[in-house]
């Protein structure tokens, strides 16, 4: 990645709250167009990073660029060119989203259009709805469309689907992939493996301020993996004698949860043309079967020490 193609810049980057490290030498970069998941449990200190990003904090040590643009130094270049999303809005109650998102848009020289941003989010009913009146998930919608009103170049989401129903969830993907073909950078915090997994083309797992994995969630889940294979099928059959059969002991098979399996071995050829037979013999179907990867949850639960290793 060479710095014309960067659009975030961090290095060494430390700030401190008293005795406490909230980031202690994080580096990162951002491609232009890319969606980039900064992950990690409360206090891990992916908030502070995010806000320094954003210009409304300021960092103790280190390097930070958006844009090329220090966000302290250079804030009043840099501010028309991000979008930022937060959980809490911040607006009025007693405004309607479409007086709101005008009033956004009258603070850039080259806005996008409210009404069109009311459709894409889904918010054409609920326009001359209070904010004090909206759904919690109307309430994001809402606050992501402020964030984009302005063409943003670079955009950060924090948490942007949360209280979303599955079809609003499904919208907002949609329109965070058509962003990133659109060439705007996305920083995304999110809880949501699922949500981490499906948009982003790479992850930052951050814990006690510190980089503790970086790369694709295909990288990431792999390279955790060791030697073990997953499938699923009926639940409650019977794992001792599928381990014999597998040449593997008696341990060698779990059921993790109802109809989840777990076999101590890799998925080589030879196992996995033994385990159809089994199943087969045992007139059992297979229904998914998954080798050399662990889920995103289990590989930020390791990572972060939440789970035994």
């Amino acid at each position: 990645m060479t710095p014309a193609t960067e659009a975030i810049e961090v290095v060494e980057l430390e700030k401190h709250y008293g005795a406490t490290r909230a980031v202690d030498g994080l580096s990162l970069r951002v491609a232009t167009g890319e969606v980039f998941g900064i992950l990690g449990p409360n206090g891990a200190g992916k908030t502070t990073t995010v806000e320094i990003l954003e210009g409304y904090r300021r960092p103790d040590r280190g390097t930070v660029r958006v844009l090329g643009l220090d966000p302290i130094a250079d804030g009043r270049r840099l501010r028309p060119q991000v979008g930022v999303m937060l959980q809490e809005g911040g607006l009025a109650p007693g405004i309607r989203p479409l007086e709101a998102l005008r009033l956004f848009a009258s603070f850039y020289d080259d806005a996008d259009d409210p009404e069109r941003l009311l459709g894409a989010l889904g918010l054409d009913d609920a326009r001359q709805t209070f904010v004090r009146r909206l759904s919690g998930g109307q309430r994001q919608r809402l606050s992501l469309a402020l964030a984009l009103v302005g063409r943003p170049r670079v955009l950060f989401l924090d948490e942007p689907t949360a209280g979303m129903d599955p079809h609003a969830r499904a919208t907002t993907w949609d329109l965070v992939r058509g962003l990133r073909n659109d060439g705007v950078t996305v920083v995304l915090t999110t809880h949501g493996m699922d949500e981490a997994e499906q948009l982003c083309d790479r992850l930052a797992i951050v814990d006690h301020g510190r980089l503790v994995a970086l790369g694709t969630p295909t990288e990431l889940t792999s390279a955790a993996a060791g030697d073990e294979t997953r499938f699923s099928c009926t639940a409650g059959i019977a794992v001792v004698e599928l381990g014999a059969a597998l040449g593997l002991g008696p341990d060698a098979v779990t059921e993790t949860r109802a109809g989840e399996y777990l076999i101590a071995a890799e998925a080589t050829p030879e196992l996995v043309a033994d385990l159809a037979v089994w199943l087969r013999d045992a007139g059992i179907r297979l229904g998914e079967l998954q080798a050399g990867r662990r889920s995103l949850e289990e590989v930020f639960l390791r990572l972060t020490r939440e789970l035994p290793s």
